[in-house]
């Protein structure tokens, strides 16, 4: 390890963990990643590699497995939650009983809890000590982890109700190859990562119906209204919304071939059903969920989501894709820039 780096610990072996982990470590860092099981924390150790969902990139030599979770955090200066938003909670309550305060703690999830609608940052204070709620910081951008793993060029943004906080993250998280910037407005952030996810299953489908890119293009800029609507009635800056956390994630998400939320809206345009796509995936497209926990806070905060109604109806109503676009190209006519409240801007 270098002199003077910091020691990490991930929580969570999914690919966009295990992509942390491996560009933290190749920063010269210590890096442990913490594993379920005994057995896979071997295997991984033994492999020297993710070879279920990340093969291809080896571990550096500050690359670490663990299944104690009180090894992982034994000397992190910052935590890294990379897991699945429906486990959020169950570990948060867990790595809760193994911080301190000089913990640095990052959400790297992209979804929205499924009963209560909540947010990352919202679930993770719930399950630890009042006392650390400070540390915590959220992590969004336009970041396809086998991109950043190859060692492409990328952008991300940190985000954090307290700046210097934020700031010592966005240091650690800084690498030659990824540019990290700040942002303060943690819902925002949040959001745009989230809610991007059930734009680029309406942009898997546009592509599996080989509808063309003024259909695409379309629908990823009525999309971004649309984000942007939600996340300004739930408290985020519109500004957000215009940045890498928002357009920039959206684009990605939408157009990669690596974007999960594509292919399943992609495989459903093909006639497949949900279950048999999913159960044939080696990582979890968040957008299955976030479609329905968005719709719910959606309602509570009265805010109009065209796109994820029709997109919900594909997933869980069995409607036909091609049904979906007709109902949402046949909505009543309105002036394009309706403003976040509801009523139109008229040109001055």
């Amino acid at each position: 390890m270098k002199s003077g780096a910091g020691a990490v610990a991930v929580i969570g072996t999914t690919d966009w963990g295990t992509t942390l982990g491996i560009m933290l470590s190749r920063k010269g860092m210590e890096v442990r990643l913490w594993a379920r099981t005994e057995e896979e924390a071997e295997r991984l150790n033994r492999e020297k590699e993710n070879t279920r969902r990340l093969p291809g990139f080896p571990f550096p030599e500050g690359l670490r497995a663990t299944a104690s979770l009180g090894e992982a955090l034994a000397k992190a200066s910052l935590v890294v939650l990379a897991v699945p938003s429906q486990d959020m909670r169950r570990n948060a309550r867990q790595v809760g009983e193994h911080l301190n305060s000089a913990m640095l703690i990052l959400s790297a999830a992209k979804g929205l809890e499924l009963d209560s609608a909540k947010r990352m940052s919202q679930v993770i204070p719930e399950e630890i000590d009042s006392r650390f709620h400070h540390n915590i910081c959220v992590l969004s951008g336009p970041n396809l982890s086998k991109e950043i793993a190859r060692g492409l060029p990328a952008t991300t943004v940190v985000a954090g109700r307290d700046s210097a906080v934020a700031a010592r993250v966005q240091k650690i998280m800084a690498s030659p190859l990824l540019r990290v910037y700040v942002n303060a407005d943690v819902v925002g952030v949040e959001l745009g990562g989230v809610l991007k996810n059930i734009i680029a299953l309406a942009a898997g489908m546009v592509d599996g119906l080989g509808y063309g890119d003024n259909t695409k293009a379309g629908l990823i800029t009525r999309g971004l209204a649309e984000i942007t609507r939600l996340g300004v009635a739930a408290g985020a800056a519109p500004l957000t919304f215009a940045g890498l956390a928002g357009l920039g994630d959206l684009v990605a998400t939408c157009s990669s071939p690596l974007s999960r939320n594509r292919f399943v809206g992609q495989e459903l345009a093909k006639g497949r059903s949900l279950k048999e796509i999913t159960v044939s995936m080696t990582g979890i497209a968040e957008g299955v969920t976030t479609t329905v926990a968005a719709l719910k806070l959606a309602g509570e905060l009265k805010v109009e989501m065209p796109i994820a109604e029709q997109v919900y109806r594909v997933l869980y109503e069995g409607i036909d894709v091609r049904q979906g676009l007709a109902e949402l190209m046949g909505r009543e006519l309105k002036h394009e820039f309706t403003d976040l409240r509801g009523s139109a801007v008229e040109r001055t």
